[in-house]
């Protein structure tokens, strides 16, 4: 496991729609909050949106958790896909298919990283109601890399059905 000496600032995707989402979710916050190098700062609401691509499956769950961690980009990326792994998520060829848990590294501090296995800022996170919506939950003044700032961002991204998922 790779480490920095310094601490970063980084925000996390999480969604899931197989297999009691909201307790997928549940279970990868407490496993994030359990890696070694990682604290957590905010976590947002539970959002619940329709799936992209393939419409014959249910509706996911998603959420955004800031967190704090010495962790290099491709160290907490590997520690996630762990986490992934281990709640039963199955990677296929297909993109965009139903899954136990998807959790995606959105944000690294102000860095951009272009490599074959990590996009950052996450691809296509500009326009994606269940991404924006959360991140300005947890973060809304936040400015993201070469895109803008997020509450100007929200101005331009329809909430397209999303919804937020009432507390108990």
């Amino acid at each position: 496991m790779t480490t920095s000496s310094s601490e970063t600032i980084a925000y996390l995707g999480l969604g899931s729609n197989l297999d009691s989402p909201v307790d997928q979710i549940n279970k990868a916050r407490i496993s994030i909050r359990g890696i070694k190098g990682v604290t957590e700062l905010a976590f947002s609401s539970l959002y619940i949106s329709a799936p992209m691509g393939p419409q014959n499956q249910p509706d996911y769950v998603n959420a955004v958790m800031s967190i704090e961690t010495t962790l290099s980009p491709m160290a907490l990326l590997n520690e996630l896909q762990t986490i992934e792994r281990s709640q039963g998520r199955i990677r296929g060829d297909q993109r965009w298919c139903a899954r136990t848990l998807d959790l995606d590294l959105l944000l690294y501090g102000d860095q951009v990283i272009d490599l074959p296995e990590l996009t950052v800022p996450h691809p296509g996170m500009v326009d994606r109601p269940f991404v924006l919506y959360p991140l300005h939950e947890c973060a809304p003044r936040l400015y993201i890399p070469g895109k803008g700032n997020v509450a100007d961002l929200l101005e331009h991204c329809p909430i397209d059905g999303l919804r937020r998922l009432e507390s108990d």
